[in-house]
């Protein structure tokens, strides 16, 4: 072991810049969170009721006052300090007052219609608190998003105990809730409907994965049962939801409001920030007589008026190139996007954040930070802005087609398909090929997902003569 000194280059990043990094990543919630808090822990900061304008030609962050900073006696605090001089993120247009809707009636989410029906129970201690875990991880639809030994890992829990709140939770509304799969979801809901003994419980039972395969004939004959039996069967099974809760619950309710705006003035696509629920800070200016030449502050109270000062102003820095690079790439996001705010939105085109960090001469992780969680309003309605960028398909002649595009034309696709005889997943693969588009039979499946379209055995429509399909 020795000691040695070692002279080397080490890039650290200013506060300010990391404070610059935090604030452009904040949604606008938290940003006014974080404004708020910052006001009741820095004293040299206050809320205004109107908005104040910097004087033209001041700048903040000046070179000149960077390198005063050093100095408590050079700073010219009478510029920070003055009583007409207000510090807020200002947008570039005055924004008429807007008319929403009145706030929706309250409506229960699916937790809690769960956990209203778990209360109804005589549980001891542990089993309300495995009850209460098993319905925090059912999902929207109504699925347990987790295995049952997951559960008890984490719990600690006896498995027998885990299994019986499991199974009460199962016989829940809504019928179906709380299962693992699809199999295990209808089979509840046919439990439910006391067809436990049905023709179309055995069919599910045995050969649902059969459905979208065989005929109705062909599946008669497997059970060794009539056409008209199975027939009616599966107008059972369509009755069923493969979701068993969604559509009818309120997922958590989460505010969104829109930090940039988008509007169309004469011609051209104009962006502003949305920044009216943002706070209107300044420097307090009860502090101004204690930092003045010739007062008699004591130069402990100086140097802390000094670093809050500091604070205040990287804040309102960071505020201020928030806003700038939010608008800066919104605007090169309208020009990219032009057809989509003009023609709607089947127009939108290929785009990556890389063609719009190079356009505005910044890193691509700043884009990403701006597109994450951040809302636009525009013309067509509110938009994440993460929407409008998405990875483009090529085509055998070299078109390039964005993702939504390969959706619209599976959606069509579905549209025009024989009732009797829907097209599988693979199908549509075929025809998208035919197209010359080439992806993965699990993206086909995750498309028809995010369009809320059902597998093909759930589309099927029987017609009575089944010589009729295909005519």
């Amino acid at each position: 072991m020795k000691l040695e000194l070692q002279v080397k280059l080490k890039q650290t990043i200013a506060p300010q810049l990391i404070q610059s990094l935090r604030m452009l990543q904040m949604p606008l919630l938290k940003l006014e969170q974080t404004l708020r808090q910052e006001l009741s822990i820095n004293p040299l900061l206050e809320e205004v009721e109107t908005p104040l304008e910097p004087e033209e030609g001041e700048n903040v962050s000046s070179e000149e006052e960077r390198s005063n900073d050093s100095q408590l006696s050079e700073i010219n605090w009478d510029d920070y300090l003055g009583d007409d001089i207000g510090y807020k993120v200002k947008a570039q247009k005055e924004q008429e007052e807007e008319q929403f809707e009145s706030a929706p009636a309250f409506e229960e989410t699916l937790y809690d219609h769960l956990l209203e029906q778990l209360n109804l129970n005589k549980l001891t201690k542990e089993e309300y608190e495995i009850g209460e875990y098993i319905i925090g991880n059912i999902d929207e639809n109504g699925y347990l998003s987790c295995p049952l030994e997951e559960i008890i890992n984490t719990l600690k829990c006896d498995p027998q105990t885990a299994q019986k709140m499991l199974s009460l939770i199962q016989g829940f509304d809504p019928p179906g809730v709380g299962v693992r799969d699809l199999r295990e979801s209808l089979l509840m809901q046919l439990s439910g409907k006391n067809l436990k003994d049905s023709l179309a419980y055995k069919i599910v039972d045995e050969h649902l994965s059969e459905l979208d395969k065989k005929t109705i004939s062909q599946l008669a004959k497997s059970l060794k049962t009539d056409f008209e039996e199975v027939q009616e069967a599966l107008e059972i099974i369509k009755g069923l939801s493969p979701k068993p809760a969604a559509g009818r619950f309120m997922t958590g309710a989460v505010a969104i409001i829109p930090d940039l705006i988008v509007e169309k003035i004469g011609e051209e696509y104009v962006v502003f920030h949305n920044d009216k629920n943002v706070p209107s800070l300044r420097i307090n200016p009860t502090y101004k007589e204690l930092v003045k030449k010739d007062s008699k502050a004591p130069p402990e109270t100086k140097e802390y008026v000094k670093k809050k000062l500091d604070q205040a102003r990287w804040l309102v820095n960071a505020l201020n190139q928030r806003r700038t690079t939010m608008v800066k790439v919104m605007e090169a996001i309208v020009e990219e996007q032009k057809e989509f705010f003009e023609e709607g939105p089947s127009f939108i085109k290929p785009l990556i954040m890389e063609t719009i960090a190079n356009k505005v001469g910044m890193h691509v992780a700043t884009v990403s930070r701006v597109s994450n969680d951040k809302y636009v309003q525009t013309p067509l309605g509110i938009f994440e802005i993460r929407y409008f960028f998405n990875s483009g398909l090529l085509k055998d002649n070299g078109e390039e087609l964005s993702k939504r595009n390969v959706k619209n034309m599976i959606e069509e696709f579905i549209k025009k398909e024989n009732p009797s005889a829907p097209l599988s997943d693979q199908e549509i693969l075929k025809l998208l090929k035919e197209e010359g588009i080439h992806i993965a039979r699990r993206t086909v499946t995750k498309y028809r997902e995010e369009l809320k379209i059902l597998p093909a055995r759930f589309r099927k429509r029987v017609v009575e003569n089944e010589d009729e399909v295909g005519a």
